[in-house]
């Protein structure tokens, strides 16, 4: 535990909220009271990316810098389905095979 350990993490950037708001919740059950509402942290909006058309923008690109023709062609909206893999037929078993399975004898006991 102790080489896992590391002093150099002080500083208002490695705040533990987690703990702290374990402790209050615990001092609150001590004290029979409600525990405090944490606030909810804000949630800044994230930027959406078109991935197609990101990957198109980098196909081109790419082309273009090897000279080749930039052209990107769409993909079909519905390609088409792919049919189920057919089933293999059952193995048969001969006669005397089957005749020694069921041949009636017991098995000798030990």
């Amino acid at each position: 535990m102790d080489s896992m350990t590391r002093d150099d993490l002080e500083g208002e950037e490695f705040h533990d909220a987690y703990t702290e708001a374990v402790e209050q919740i615990i001092e609150a059950k001590r004290e029979h009271r409600e525990p405090p509402k944490l606030e909810e942290p804000e949630e800044k909006p994230g930027q959406l990316v078109d991935l197609m058309a990101a990957l198109s923008g980098s196909v081109q690109k790419a082309r273009a810098s090897r000279g080749e023709d930039t052209e990107v062609h769409e993909l079909p909206k519905n390609p088409a389905k792919k049919q189920p893999a057919k089933k293999t037929a059952a193995k048969r078993t001969t006669k005397k095979a089957a005749a020694k399975k069921t041949s009636g004898r017991r098995p000798r006991s030990a």
